[in-house]
């Protein structure tokens, strides 16, 4: 068995670890990201695959990986574990439509409510309290999740026709642009920047560069907040134009 994850301040990669660790303890994980990633999935037969849902679809990093390693999905397992902070909808469905189509067997679906990565959006932040909270219910659905899986009984979360509707209605027509291209909105306050490089080293993109000591972004953000809920300056915002709060799901813990 293989762990795949792709984690913004980490809550699906946390997710990902615990469940795979309950399911099998010699499981190994891996980061969508790492170039060698596509090699070590081929040498497994079950697959965990696990990834943030934006706006009821996939980051859209997670579908190119998908699309771009059509070949390797072909009669494997695949279980799915999609993290969100307020709605899915089909939010596992949406990757097991496509690894349908490149010969993939489904073999469950977990969706798992965690602290809302979005950092500079007022309306979207928890208290800790209540983001402690999500993390306790969490490792609690996750471990339900693992026995039943065990036992031939996975859950089918997001997987049915009615999750489906859920998703597409709920909000993938109305925010279908936000995830079918990569985003050109970082926006970094250069008078706040110090030219650490901290964003440019996490940027799964390779968005971020260092010019004149000062961060600069391109066009290819994939919306997954590293860089904004890390900058040590809160000098990066995305969606909204001030960071609120910064969390990583390690120091909720």
């Amino acid at each position: 068995m293989i762990g795949v994850y792709f984690s913004g301040t980490g809550n699906t990669k946390y997710c990902l670890e615990k469940f795979t660790a309950l399911c099998d303890a010699n499981a190994k994980i891996t980061a969508l990201e790492d170039a060698c990633t596509p090699e070590k999935i081929s040498h497994h037969q079950d697959i965990i695959f696990a990834y943030p849902i934006y706006y009821s679809n996939l980051p859209k990093i997670v579908r190119d990986f998908i699309v771009e390693n059509s070949t390797i999905w072909k009669n494997k397992r695949i279980f799915i574990i999609v993290t969100m902070g307020l709605f899915s909808g089909d939010g596992a469905g949406v990757s097991a439509r496509l690894f349908k189509k490149y010969g993939a067997h489904i073999w469950g679906g977990l969706h798992i409510k965690m602290p809302d990565c979005i950092c500079d959006v007022k309306a979207l932040k928890r208290a800790p309290e209540r983001n402690r909270q999500l993390i306790d219910e969490a490792g609690k659905k996750i471990i339900s999740a693992a026995e039943n899986l065990k036992s031939g009984s996975p859950p089918q979360n997001g997987l049915g026709f009615f999750y489906h509707l859920a998703g597409l209605f709920g909000q993938r027509l109305w925010f279908f642009e936000k995830t079918q291209n990569y985003s050109d909105k970082i926006h970094i306050a250069t008078d706040t920047c110090i030219g650490c490089g901290q964003c440019v080293a996490i940027c799964p993109m390779n968005n971020l560069s260092l010019a004149q000591s000062k961060a600069s972004a391109g066009q290819r953000c994939t919306l997954c907040y590293r860089c904004a809920n890390q900058c040590p300056q809160k000098a990066i915002t995305i969606l909204g134009k001030q960071v609120i709060s910064q969390h990583s799901v390690r120091d909720l813990l």
